[in-house]
């Protein structure tokens, strides 16, 4: 299992503690923005990576900045006046900071470093900007793990420990890793070999094949920050004459905001004009809908909540007003950013086509909501955010736990009738139990835990963490369990419970929401485009196929486009969650970790595979990395 904070191991989409070094540089840079922005100063961050510009550039990404530096694609030559052009511009345009990250090892095109000192004598000689350099160091490898780490390497060292088993005196050495949301083997000699060869095109200046050899997910990083960091002048650009509304339905999500640039961005570089609607299809039927210029979403990838506003009405009451307003501001496609409602919109303006043509138009939904309980995708925008929320708030509880010894808390999470939440933060935070909706539970399970943890206390780690779903079950509420173990524990624990409430909901949106909000937005829009262009007939947009209104989803290794009305069959609408769901898998494991004892279902283990250079564009998720 490679345990790298560069993520610079050919093969794997993420190493084991990358994520929890973006947390610890974005936190910084977060801060880092709320100061250059009252000052009006330039910023020059440096962060680790001596080989490799994965941290640099994912972070150049979240967070929006001005420029970034990296060793496997140095700038071309001629970049200093280019930056400091951008720079100004920049500053032009109402913009009081500037951001430069550099890795460590950032270099130009003749293999002479690039130093954070040059780059602050650079800005400060040619624009006479107040500029501070900030080198991060040794704070990236510190700090406590992610969620996405602690997940990550849970499922790793389970998948180790399974190919372990299956040897036979022929195997060849194995690296587990990540492709997308699925574990995968791969030769270790093939990974190491790929890897050198990286450094071999860094030393011939191939710089494309260097970026190429990294893999998809580091050129599609590069792609995506390119396409949104430098905007192209207007004489450039394409003219589409074509209307996009972008909006957000549902409940708030962090990372909404990522995704609305990204569409706004990706949108206006394709020469479309871009319309933003305020809270909604609410929002939509009244007429809140104005143009959205590239300079209006600025800044937004860090903003927690939606900027746009947001609201759970769904269209089918107000489908007259929302198609005349389609036709008042001449809408030829639709973006919808949100959680469940966003889906069942879709479907309604699916069935409005009938009757309103203003509605046969192109319309892709990205899936954002803390629950992650979207038909058709493993993973939804916020949902990151909130498991580290979950996570942060139990690794505190527990502490408190370890002074007054023999206390058990019982933690209800949010998720609707979604156990994602409770399951995966229970098996980030080290839990005992979660009490879900999808895995019915009895008394006998009750007791059988209280048992569980009345022997737990006999040993050193006297503390115990159970977490329940607010819906796993109507009777056994999270009151009822709470009094239950008080009493059933009476004289060998004490019991606290605690309701997380909307805290789940709030907060930065971390990197990884960020960048996936940012990429997989930048694919729908990228998609709309296209459709734009296969439905326009006779000077007008028509599109009435099934296919023609999408969720973008993520799926193992690969974002897909899935029409609503197939995913129908997949759904069960009362509960509003999936039919299947793949982290149903992940419980035995929590159960293992818990020393319960139980089986495990090997059915979903990697094969071993081999190192394909640049898989085909289609079966791509690591996109979402």
């Amino acid at each position: 299992m490679v345990g790298s904070i560069d993520n610079d191991f050919c093969g794997t989409d993420m190493t084991i503690g990358t994520d929890s070094a973006l947390h610890r540089i974005i936190e910084v840079v977060d801060a880092i923005m709320t100061t250059a922005q009252s000052h009006q100063r330039t910023f020059v961050l440096e962060v680790m990576g001596r080989h490799c510009g994965y941290l640099a550039l994912v972070s150049a990404l979240a967070c929006g900045a001005d420029w970034v530096l990296i060793p496997e694609m140095p700038p071309e030559d001629g970049w200093e006046e280019k930056m400091c052009q951008k720079l100004s511009a920049n500053r032009a345009g109402m913009k009081r900071l500037n951001i430069i990250i550099v890795a460590e090892g950032a270099i130009d095109r003749n293999n002479k470093a690039i130093t954070t000192e040059c780059i602050k004598d650079l800005v400060v000689k040619c624009l006479g900007f107040d500029t501070r350099v900030t080198i991060l160091g040794h704070v990236q490898r510190g700090g406590t793990p992610s969620a996405f780490d602690r997940i990550l390497a849970s499922r790793m060292g389970v998948e180790a420990v399974l190919a372990l088993l299956e040897t036979t005196a022929n195997t060849p050495a194995c690296v587990v890793s990540l492709c997308g949301n699925q574990s995968v083997r791969l030769p270790l000699m093939e990974c190491v070999q790929m890897t050198q060869e990286v450094q071999k095109a860094m030393d011939e200046k191939k710089f494309e094949e260097a970026v190429k050899l990294r893999g998809r997910s580091f050129e599609n990083n590069l792609k995506t920050y390119k396409l949104l960091a430098h905007r192209k002048p207007e004489s450039e650009l394409p003219i589409s004459n074509f209307n996009v509304a972008v909006l957000n339905v549902g409940a708030p999500a962090a990372g909404m905001n990522a995704a609305v640039r990204s569409a706004v961005r990706v949108g206006i570089s394709e020469g479309h004009k871009m319309f933003a609607v305020n809270d909604g299809f609410e929002g939509f039927y009244k007429g809140q809908i104005k143009e959205i210029k590239w300079a209006d979403v600025g800044g937004w990838t860090g903003q927690g909540g939606s900027l746009l506003g947001t609201k759970r009405t769904l269209p089918a009451k107000h489908v007259g007003k929302i198609a005349e307003q389609m036709r008042t501001h001449n809408i030829n496609a639709l973006l919808v950013i949100g959680g469940f409602e966003a889906f069942l919109s879709l479907l309604e303006l699916l069935t409005a086509r009938g009757k309103y043509d203003e509605f046969c138009v192109p319309m892709i939904m990205v899936p954002a909501t803390v629950s992650n309980n979207i038909p058709g995708s493993d993973l939804s925008i916020g949902a990151d955010t909130a498991l580290n929320a979950i996570t942060t708030t139990c690794d505190r509880i527990k502490q408190s736990a370890s002074g007054t010894k023999r206390r058990v808390f019982i933690i209800e999470t949010m998720g609707g009738y979604c156990g994602y939440l409770a399951t995966v933060a229970g098996l980030a935070a080290g839990a005992d139990a979660a009490y879900i909706y999808e895995e019915p539970f009895d008394i006998r399970d009750l007791q059988a835990n209280v048992e569980h943890l009345t022997e737990k206390m006999k040993t050193s780690i006297q503390r115990g963490l159970v977490l329940r779903n607010e819906n796993s079950n109507e009777n056994y509420t999270t009151d009822f369990i709470y009094q239950l173990y008080t009493e059933e524990g009476k004289g060998v624990f004490d019991c606290r419970k605690n309701v997380l409430g909307h805290m789940q909901q709030g907060g930065a949106p971390s990197p990884f929401d960020r960048n996936f909000g940012t990429k997989i937005s930048a694919k729908a829009m990228q998609w709309v485009t296209k459709k734009l262009v296969e439905t326009f007939r006779q000077g007008r947009v028509f599109a009435n196929t099934e296919d023609s209104c999408c969720l973008l989803g993520m799926r193992r290794r690969a974002l897909i486009f899935q029409p609503v009305v197939q995913l129908k069959g997949e759904t069960d609408f009362v509960h509003r969650i999936p039919k299947e769901q793949w982290w149903l898998k992940l419980r035995p494991l929590m159960k293992i970790l818990a020393k319960y004892k139980t089986s495990y279902d090997v059915s979903d283990s990697g094969q071993l595979e081999h190192v394909v250079h640049n898989r085909p564009k289609d079966s791509d998720a690591s996109v979402a990395m």
